[in-house]
Order: C-alpha cells, then sequence, then structure tokens
C-alpha cells in the first residue's frame, strides 16, 4: 500500500524515511514544493492553494496522504479534507501536549514558522495544554530556507540556545520538519531540554488508520499500547 508524504521542503523526505522504518510493510512516496518555499510567511489561503497542487500527483496513488507540515497542516488540513472526501489525511501539529506535561513547572521553547505560531489551531494547543506554563517562541522564520539550502549553521541556534537557558527550557517542540535535520545538533546544545517531535504521534496515528487495512506496526503497536 502506498502512503503519500507532502511537505513543503526537504522534512517530508526526513518524515517518510522515518516512519518507513516503522512501518516496513508500506511504500511511501513524497511530494513537496521546493519552488514556493518557505510556506511560513504566506498567507493562508495561498498556502490551502499551493497544497492543494502540490499533492496532486500523490491523489491517484495513495489511499492516506500524511501532511508532514506543520504550517500546511494549520492551514490547509481542514478544506483538503472537505475536497477530498475518500482520502485519509494525517496532519502534523506542535507536539504541545507532551512538552507541556514534561515541564509541569517552567518554560517549553517552540520553533517554528510565523504562520504556524499565528494559526488558530497552534493558539487552541497552546491554551489546551500550556496555560500554566510559559511557551517561549523565538523569530525562526529564516530557518527552513537556510536548512534546505544547506546555509544553516550552528551560529544559528545560538541565540535560541542562550534563550533556552535563560528561561531554563524544560522541552523543546520542534514544530516545522525541516528542524528534525538539526534534532540532533539542537539536543547536543541542550541536553538539560527534552525534545519533542511529532512523528511518534503521527506514527500512532498512522498505525491506527492502517488497522482499517487490515495492517499495522507491531512496534507502533506495542508503543501506542504502553
Amino acid at each position: 500500500m502506498k502512503i503519500g508524504v507532502f511537505d513543503s521542503g526537504l522534512g517530508g523526505e526526513i518524515v517518510a524515511n522515518r516512519l518507513a522504518n516503522l512501518f516496513p510493510g508500506l511504500e511511501f512516496m513524497t511530494a513537496n514544493d521546493r519552488s514556493h518555499l518557505p510556506y511560513g510567511d504566506k498567507t493562508a489561503d495561498e498556502i490551502v492553494g499551493l497544497t492543494d497542487q502540490a499533492i496532486q500527483g500523490l491523489l491517484s496513488s495513495c489511499q492516506v496522504i500524511i501532511i508532514a507540515c506543520n504550517t500546511a497542516t494549520a492551514a490547509a488540513i481542514g478544506t483538503l479534507r472537505t475536497r477530498y472526501p475518500k482520502v485519509e489525511f494525517i496532519g502534523f501539529e506542535p507536539a504541545i501536549k507532551p512538552a507541556a506535561n514534561g515541564a509541569r513547572v517552567g518554560s517549553i521553547m517552540v520553533l517554528a514558522t510565523p504562520a504556524t505560531l499565528e494559526s488558530n489551531k497552534y493558539l487552541r494547543l497552546k491554551k489546551r495544554y500550556a496555560r500554566n506554563i510559559t511557551a517561549i517562541e523565538p523569530d525562526c522564520s529564516t530557518w527552513a530556507s537556510r536548512i534546505e539550502s544547506g546555509m544553516f549553521q550552528r551560529g544559528d541556534l545560538l541565540p535560541v540556545v542562550k534563550l533556552a537557558r535563560e528561561h531554563r527550557v524544560q522541552a523543546v517542540v520542534l514544530g516545522c520538519t525541516h528542524y528534525l535535520a538539526i534534532e540532533a545538533e539542537i539536543a547536543k546544545l541542550l541536553p538539560e531540554a527534552t525534545i519533542q517531535t511529532q512523528i511518534v504521534g503521527v506514527a500512532n496515528r498512522l498505525n491506527r488508520v492502517m488497522l482499517k487495512y487490515s495492517y499495522a506496526s507491531s512496534e507502533t503497536s506495542r508503543n501506542s499500547a504502553s
């Protein structure tokens, strides 16, 4: 069975590779929209149109499409589900809940694009799960483009690391799949903080969806049950 994975850039390839390790019986197809990257500085209507156009190549082959882009999920997934009701769409959203649960006293840091931070979906998540803690939201507006172009450097992280330490951040949320490319470097610079990504949550959601098709990852099933 083929599973589509869309992201504006290389984040989708990272997501597809990680999920392929959990679901070896599935074939993952990726689509991107590098010509219009970054999505984080575009309007909601623009993101809906670009995302819809970019997934057209996946619709004919994939019963399940993962929108591996927080910005596109926030702006477009509702419209896509209405337009293509026969397709199961799985979205990415910042892992605010596990981050907040792990930092009951203190601060969390959310690394995300401006469009994600301004979205209703993100604001609802923060209000629901991070009501009693501080969410630090540094400016990461250039990160996706710099990561995509290979220009991102360790020095780009240092102001954020300094800010995290000043606020005694206990968890760092990677709210853009591009940032998975620098996850190891962030963990190395902030060993005192837990790094939260959406991979586990999306894998568990995919596992539940695949049960409809009599397929599930045994490893993910164990994780879901634990």
